[in-house]
């Protein structure tokens, strides 16, 4: 009769049986997305961008020579309007801001990278928030999107998709939602069209099995500036404007997207460990802005995650940090979104805030009336976003915070004085 392990070497027993099962999925997902893209029906990555000559998806001003270096003579289909994006789409690790791992899935960059590399650059890259997208109004952009599969999960093989958050498409087909456009299976890529025609804080995210895949991390912070950048209008020195105002009322001197996210320890842990997934008991217990808690969210450095299972691979997994910096007398606006899904209240003492913008429009009524106001605080619910600007004329320097007085997200988890929370130092 055969007993089951007891104590300590049972539990290493299991482990191990664990991880030699992970490895064997691993070698048979890596064999198929070798394979996958043999043959005319196969997955195929491939990146479309119009100008782009040596596909990294970088459009190339001009000719190449036959060595692949740029040449002086001007390439035809070069069009300087035309931006090209290209994101994996897989999962990797990140650190809370009290030391706890979390699995996550999530997108990351590979912009510059050549086509034929880009499954093996982008695995176990997934970044929390996602890459920032700024792009101009009037842009034509081309985001292709590659699906590189999930490396710690090789029994999965999810779809994945891009969703802008608010944008008005122009075709269903971009919009990446499933049910009514198309996702990316394992091994392939889409590239999805864009005329970007309104300017505005938006987001994006993965509209793929939303409520897991959302919570895993597939999110990022997305915003357009307008064309009126660059022209001077009323007292503007900067030229710099949250929209098109026409007057200069959105002027600012610097900007900082800041984005609501939170965690639910369990439902990684179990996502991890391939166990069922608890949306019922949905419980968020790490509340972060752009994907740190504080006192991360002040960390200026780039945070790295090492592979639980190979320490030796330590990956970048949260670049983007929440300090807000400015000159006395400089305004700031910060672009402010919320892709969780609970409503949250952000507030900042000591420093007037202007709410000039919601949901990617200008806070103007039908015959232009100015609809903005003061405030210190703002709520935001999922799927929303707000601009705000907050001018430092007469304020004194020092350290101000920006936090949400939702007081149960003041906290890692179980660590007191951290959560969704970031500092505002005026110079």
């Amino acid at each position: 009769m055969q007993t089951q392990p007891a104590g300590i070497a049972g539990g290493l027993m299991i482990m191990n049986m664990k991880r030699k099962l992970k490895f064997s999925l691993l070698l048979l997902m890596m064999l198929f997305l070798v394979t996958a893209g043999v043959g005319p029906s196969g997955a195929q990555v491939l990146i479309q961008c119009p100008g782009d000559l040596n596909s990294d998806a970088v459009p190339d001003p001009f000719l190449l020579r036959p060595n692949g270096t740029p040449g002086n003579r001007p390439n035809p289909d070069y069009d300087p309007n035309v931006v090209c994006i290209h994101l994996a789409a897989g999962d990797g690790f990140v650190t809370m801001a009290d030391g706890k791992f979390q699995y996550t899935f999530g997108f990351s960059d590979l912009t510059g990278i050549h086509q034929d590399h880009a499954m093996m650059e982008g695995m176990l890259k997934a970044e929390l928030p996602a890459p920032t997208i700024t792009v101009k109004e009037g842009q034509k952009v081309y985001l292709t999107l590659t699906n590189v599969g999930m490396m710690k999960r090789p029994d999965l093989f999810d779809p994945h998709s891009v969703h802008w958050h608010g944008f008005p498409n122009a075709s269903t087909i971009f919009d990446g939602e499933p049910m009514a456009s198309i996702s990316i299976n394992m091994g392939s890529s889409l590239t999805y069209f864009y005329n970007v025609a309104e300017p505005g804080t938006f987001m994006y995210h993965c509209h793929v099995e939303a409520t897991e895949h959302m919570q895993m991390g597939m999110l990022g912070n997305l915003y357009v500036t307008p064309a009126q950048d660059g022209s001077l209008f009323g007292t503007c020195a900067s030229m710099k404007y949250a929209y098109n105002d026409g007057n200069g009322s959105t002027c600012y001197d610097v900007s900082y997207p800041i984005q609501i996210h939170a965690f639910d320890p369990n439902f990684h842990d179990a996502s991890y460990s391939v166990q069922p997934l608890p949306f019922a008991e949905l419980h968020d217990r790490y509340g972060m802005l752009n994907g740190r808690g504080y006192p991360e969210t002040v960390n200026t450095a780039v945070l790295s995650t090492a592979d639980p299972d190979d320490e030796m691979m330590v990956v970048p997994s949260q670049k983007i940090n929440s300090l807000i910096t400015a000159t006395a007398g400089q305004k700031i606006l910060l672009r402010i979104s919320n892709l969780s899904f609970d409503y949250y209240t952000l507030t900042v003492l000591g420093i007037p805030m202007k709410v000039v913008g919601k949901d990617a429009k200008l806070l103007r009524g039908p015959s232009g009336l100015d609809l903005s106001y003061m405030t210190n605080s703002v709520d935001l619910g999922g799927g929303e976003t707000t601009d705000v600007i907050l001018d430092t004329a007469g304020v004194s320097q020092g350290t101000y915070f920006l936090y949400t007085t939702n007081l149960n997200y003041l906290s890692n988890d179980q660590q007191e004085l951290g959560g969704m929370m970031t500092e505002i130092v005026i110079n």
